[in-house]
């Protein structure tokens, strides 16, 4: 694809073309760092980058820049095509899209999949290999099922949904439309629930379900428990990484990222737009405020106001726990202190005491 056809195909995306400079209209291959693209490739600046002094080492025979002249300038100089963006980092987003279309497997069902009674499967389905689908499942429009999936009874998919190879859904699940399923995630698996007794564990049984609202993706191996009555929610456009645990009963408003590793327990809530970083936990019934965001490894137990930035074991403001974080390293200089000043008031009373 010429860079002539990559920038009159990204004017009509979301990323905001304000002008560009087509230069010698370079063929473009693929796309690469800016630091390892070669004549064939193409790559991306954002606004007050690092990487703006490694420009002039860069080989990229295209670039995607932020709204600055000095960048332009400089690719200019070196002759490279440029195009100027509102949103580079999304412009790059949509131009690999372009670059790498993802093939689309055929509509049909395979030979090897078992598909059972009353299921449904809506128009443009494509159900791969060794795929098993239980009675009274339905599968929506155009979605693509990998092989060795496997959905159980009466779970629903969306249209336009997507579910890797090996991923399981439990009975009862329901996913809207344009949701991912990656590789090895459980979705309704049984949600931890016990009852102790004088004889050990009675099993709490899991009669509820998941519900993944339009536009969720679900990272490989992750997973996410269905309560014993009720439902866990998951809001529409959320993003869950790989290794995330979600808990029973636990529900998320719309347009949250879990990275991985990510641990929330039963019952927690978590309003619109949360951002939890690597091995976040989440403790149960916790509550998290829009757009609040918790650093990695913090441990939330209580509640966590709206738009607040925590950090720590337990969460703090992440203001405060930086300016901890500061004198960690001098505690034991600041204790070394405080003994000789104890020993200091221990000799002046002493002192002070003793008959003149």
């Amino acid at each position: 694809m010429h860079f002539s056809q990559l920038v009159a195909a990204l004017q009509q995306g979301e990323a905001g073309l304000l002008r560009h400079g087509l230069g010698s209209d370079p063929r473009l291959s693929s796309a690469a760092s800016l630091e390892k693209a070669k004549a064939d490739q193409m790559s991306f600046l954002e606004k007050g980058n690092a990487l703006e002094q490694a420009l002039e080492a860069s080989q990229a025979g295209a670039l995607l820049l932020p709204d600055q002249d000095e960048l332009v300038q400089r690719a200019e100089a070196r002759g490279t095509a440029w195009a100027v963006f509102k949103d580079p980092r999304l412009a790059f987003a949509e131009a690999l899209e372009l670059l790498h279309p993802r093939p689309r497997p055929l509509a049909g069902v395979h030979p090897s999949a078992v598909i059972g009674e009353r299921v449904s499967l809506g128009a443009g389905v494509s159900i791969g290999a060794r795929v098993c689908i239980s009675d009274g499942s339905r599968i929506g429009n155009h979605s693509v099922i990998h092989p060795g999936v496997v959905i159980y009874d009466d779970v629903e998919v969306g249209d336009h949904c997507e579910l890797h190879a090996n991923a399981v859904l439990h009975p009862g699940s329901r996913l809207g439309s344009r949701c991912v399923v990656h590789s090895n995630a459980v979705v309704g698996s049984e949600g931890f629930g016990f009852v102790p007794t004088a004889n050990g564990w009675r099993k709490m049984p899991q009669t509820g379900q998941v519900v993944l609202e339009d536009g969720v993706e679900v990272g490989c191996g992750s997973t996410i428990d269905r309560p014993s009555v009720g439902e866990t929610r998951i809001g529409a456009g959320t993003k869950i990484d790989n290794l995330v645990q979600i808990g029973h009963g636990v529900e998320t408003g719309r347009g949250c990222a879990l990275a991985s590793q990510v641990g929330i327990a039963g019952g927690a809530r978590l309003g619109n737009g949360v951002i939890l970083a690597g091995q976040v936990g989440v403790a149960n019934r916790a509550v998290i405020g829009d757009r609040a965001i918790a650093s990695s490894k913090s441990g939330i137990h209580g509640e966590v106001a709206a738009g607040e930035v925590v950090s720590g074991y337990p969460a703090i403001p992440n203001r405060l726990w930086l300016r901890c974080s500061a004198a960690f390293g001098k505690l034991p200089e600041m204790a070394k202190q405080l003994r000789e000043l104890r020993k200091d008031l221990d000799a002046l009373i002493k002192s002070e005491r003793s008959p003149q």
